[in-house]
């Protein structure tokens, strides 16, 4: 930077050529004698009658004279004064100018008049990234750099930029790039110039050794497990490349030692041997200085957690080393071990010593580990979902509990603590806002939540309301905010729930045309957020009414003239708006033609003499249960349903011309506490059910004489068991992406009542084949579905299932289905939820009970992927291998097969 003062200007004024220019050498526009010697006068005061301003060419006038300070009519002292000098700083820390200077142009008695010159800095026209890779790659780096055209080129800006490209390009693993700078004049103005960054990225750097000096008690292979940001590479040389370490790292096993102390017993001493000449790994090797910060914590956090608490990282470097890669070195002060002494509760007298302690299980002698003592006081969050002494009294309205632990003694290798609680009064929520629900009534999300006014404040109540509004499926989930707001002047709390509405309808079309069947598709519309009340409502029709929480589906399908299917349904999950009952309704009608042909023109002609119809309606009644806990309820039903065959083979082994009448009552006890409908993290789902008919023959009525399924009788008993449970724990933004595991077994059983009768042929179950295959298939049993194989219905998992299911026509009475899961998202995003998906699964099924088998099964493994797409619900897709299918001398291939699903997951 460099003031120019007034005296300097003045005296040396006389040797600049007296003219009117651009001022690139801040040259006076005239000289004047009698100016000059103003400035070798004793110090006058002078006022400043008139100002001119010149080089300010994206400046008026009056701006950069306001910018200055100075004023027409201002006082001066001259020579000596500051005014001027002040002016000149107040322009330069605009960082707008490159030069700036004050001269005296004219004196008229105590008047005088200045003249403010500036040289203005170039300013950037455009700028280009030459050599980075691509589009994209651009892009990164204008978002990365933040420049912007028009923006003043200062060295500070350019400096700056060319330090963000390095570090981009070093975050990538290019450590060694190199840029300049070059600035090229615009032709048409020069005071605005191209900016060329000159990008050499070099080449990725991977890490070829990472070393570890110090570390007496924990092995290089512990201490490599805890980073995550920077991975060494597959290695197999017979160089050594980590010789010559900085820290003056060794391998521990050496060859004389390792033979000797039997080594080779170890898998983990073999890995340590082996490791400056041998590596397997599965990851890159990328080194990222980015990361670089998080795995030295990772580092520390695990020595924290073995009882190390003084460990530290004393250096770290990274070289390159043999072939150009890279080495990176840490040296480590472990200290010493410590481990716990005697741990004191004060201040708690809500709960004993006894039960806090049972619940921090913590002893004297136990590893020092501080990040385990936090997440038993609860004051970091802790895997077990809220298993601590915060939890414990937040749960019973301790609102304001406060906990710390504190360190009393430290003696040797053993620290006491004195676990200080402050338990405060219990709270009492005050007031519920909710806020962010554009359609959804506030009534409905209001009923859900367990936090209502007048009640005890309880953590885990605000934890089983955030499910609830998730289960709703009428909000992004990663949106669900819950913030209380503590009262201490009055003991109350204040709970603001926001929310962001996501659509949860649902369209299911498809369309074809079948030759000479005619139209084949589907076309399907589910509504989950439907208002009854308010259709004849004027205004309200957007596409229809919605915001009270009912469900309304309607859905047709055609193949043509051979199958067509009608659908309805109706749920009010809040019968009468208290409590929550659910009631329902739904109905179809199925028509399938298993006749006719084509007639001269090529157009099929249905059968009237060979067919199947099917007509029912269900009735359905829910009640939430309070015990054993409120995640259980209770459904009851009544099913209706009318099936009519005329010579409709294929269907039923035996019978193919009658009218049924199909009643039965049906019972099923549910507990669902999963926490997310679409992608469970954590949770379970239990159902048990049974349906039963009027057993007709043990009551005199008798079937009809030339139908002995007029009135079909039964008993029927399903049970489903489904766990999600996390294996991995997402990070920050990704806390929800996790690897959870589903495990489900499902078993079914139907009966008779007399003896005498054979088991009826409804109802039963089919194993296998299950998605879009089975859409045409009539209603009048259950699809179980069986990924990698063919609809089966012989209990025999060596005959072939595609021969099994021609050969026999009945279904079965029985089934056994056990099925693993491991599950990881891909997305997780209000507008698309998809996750991948890989599985084992074992089935099968009997005709009778005493052929059950429940280890009798056929295999199958495969991967998948499901897509939660808005308006048009799941899409999905499963590759099954049927392991019980492969031949030997034929192609894994033979024994694969695609499953794909459209608006619901096959059971």
């Amino acid at each position: 930077m460099r003031f120019i003062l007034l005296s300097f200007l003045i005296t040396f004024s006389s040797i600049i050529s007296a003219y009117a220019q651009t001022p690139d050498t801040l040259s006076p526009t005239s000289y004047d004698p009698e100016l000059a010697a103003i400035m070798q006068a004793t110090p006058q005061e002078y006022t400043v009658n008139k100002i001119t301003t010149r080089g300010n060419s994206s400046f008026n006038k009056e701006l950069l004279v306001s910018i200055s300070g100075l004023m027409e009519g201002d006082k001066v002292i001259l020579p000596g004064g500051d005014l001027f000098s002040r002016a000149i700083t107040k322009l330069w820390e605009q960082n707008y100018f490159s030069d700036i200077a004050i001269f005296l142009t004219n004196k008229t008695g105590k008047n005088i008049d200045i003249e403010l010159v500036v040289v203005e800095r170039p300013r950037m026209n455009s700028f280009i990234f030459k050599g980075a890779k691509n589009k994209t790659e651009r892009i990164d780096l204008e978002e990365k750099i933040g420049l912007t055209k028009g923006k003043i080129l200062t060295e500070n800006l350019k400096r700056t930029a060319m330090e963000q490209i390095l570090k981009f390009y070093s975050d990538k693993s290019y450590v060694a790039a190199k840029v300049n700078i070059e600035e090229v004049p615009n032709a048409e103005n020069p005071a605005f110039k191209t900016v060329i960054f000159n990008i050499k990225r070099g080449d990725k750097k991977k890490i070829d050794n990472i070393n570890f000096a110090g570390n007496v008690s924990v092995p290089d292979s512990k201490l490599k497990k805890q980073l995550k940001g920077n991975k060494e590479r597959l290695k197999a040389t017979l160089y050594r490349t980590d010789k010559n370490s900085v820290y003056e790292t060794v391998n521990p096993y050496k060859p004389k030692d390792y033979f000797k102390k039997l080594g080779f017993l170890s898998i983990t001493k073999t890995r340590e041997f082996l490791s400056p000449w041998l590596r397997v790994k599965l990851s890159g090797g990328k080194f990222s200085k980015k990361k670089l910060d998080d795995d030295r914590n990772a580092v520390l956090d695990y020595y924290n957690t073995i009882g190390y608490r003084d460990a530290v990282i004393e250096k770290d470097t990274f070289y390159f080393g043999k072939g150009n890669n890279m080495n990176l070195e840490f040296k480590i002060n472990e200290g010493r071990k410590y481990y716990f002494g005697d741990l004191k509760f004060k201040g708690n007298t809500k709960f004993s010593d006894s039960i806090l302690n049972v619940i921090i299980n913590i002893n004297k002698g136990d590893i020092y580990n501080i990040s385990n003592l936090n997440k038993r006081l609860g004051k970091e969050q802790s895997p077990d979902g809220g298993n601590d002494i915060s939890a414990l009294y937040m749960d019973d309205g301790y609102l304001f509990f406060r906990i710390e632990p504190i360190e009393t003694a430290v003696y040797n290798d053993t620290i006491d603590f004195t676990i200080q609680l402050t338990e405060g009064p219990q709270a009492t929520i005050r007031n519920v806002t909710i806020a962010g629900n554009d359609k959804t009534k506030e009534y409905v999300i209001r009923r859900e939540l367990r936090t209502v006014p007048g009640d005890k404040f309880s953590r885990g109540d605000l934890i089983r309301s955030n499910r609830e509004l998730a289960a709703l499926n009428y909000f992004n989930q990663e949106k669900i905010g819950i913030n209380p707001q503590p009262n201490p002047e009055d003991g109350t709390v204040d709970i603001a729930y926001t929310v962001e509405e996501k659509s949860s309808d649902q369209l299911e079309l498809s369309a074809g045309w079948g030759g000479g069947v005619g139209v084949t598709g589907t076309l399907g519309v589910s509504f989950n957020n439907f208002s009854l009340k308010n259709i004849f409502k004027k205004g309200s029709w957007d596409p229809l009414p919605q915001g009270d929480g009912q469900k309304l589906s309607l859905r047709m399908q055609s193949n043509g003239k051979v199958f067509q299917s009608y659908n309805f349904s109706f749920t009010e999950p809040w019968l009468g708006g208290k409590r929550r009952n659910s009631f329902s309704i739904s109905a179809f009608h199925n028509r399938t033609n298993s006749g006719g042909g084509f007639n001269s023109r090529g157009q099929y002609v249905p059968s009237t003499t060979q067919y199947l119809r099917s007509t029912g309606v269900t009735f359905s009644l829910g009640k939430q249960l309070r015990k054993p806990d409120d995640f259980f309820s209770l459904v009851y039903s009544l099913n209706f349903v009318r099936y009519k065959l005329q010579n409709f083979d294929g269907l039923f082994r035996g019978y193919n011309t009658g009218v049924s009448t199909n009643v039965n009552f049906k019972f099923a006890l549910v507990r669902n506490s999963i926490n997310n409908p679409q992608f469970p993290t954590s949770g379970s789902n239990f159902l048990l059910s049974g349906a039963f008919t009027p057993p007709y023959s043990l009551i005199g009525i008798k079937p009809s004489v030339n139908n002995q399924y007029s009135l079909p009788e039964f008993h029927k008993w399903r049970f489903n068991s489904e766990f999600y449970v996390p294996i991995t724990r997402g990070h920050g933004a990704d806390k929800n992406k996790q690897l959870v595991l589903k495990a489900a077994v499902k078993m079914g059983l139907i009966g008779r009542y007399n003896k005498d009768l054979t088991i009826s042929p409804f109802e039963r179950f089919q194993v296998g084949d299950a998605g879009l295959n089975n859409q045409f298939t009539p209603l009048g049993f259950d699809v179980i579905a069986h990924r990698g194989y063919f609809v089966y219905n012989n209990s025999n998992p060596k005959i072939n299932p595609e021969t099994a299911a021609n050969n026999n026509q009945d279904f079965f009475t029985i089934f056994n289905k056990y099925t693993l899961e491991l599950r990881y998202p891909l997305s997780l995003s209000p507008t698309s939820t998809i996750y991948a998906l890989t599985f084992l699964e074992a089935s099968n099924g009997w005709y009778s009970v005493k052929d059950y088998n429940p280890f009798q099964l056929r295999r199958s493994a495969g991967i998948g992927m499901r897509f939660f797409l808005p308006m048009f619900g799941l899409l999905g897709f499963d590759y099954g291998i049927g392991l019980d299918r492969v031949q030997a001398g034929q192609p894994i291939k033979s024994a694969a097969k695609f499953t794909f699903m459209l608006g619901q997951e096959p059971e």
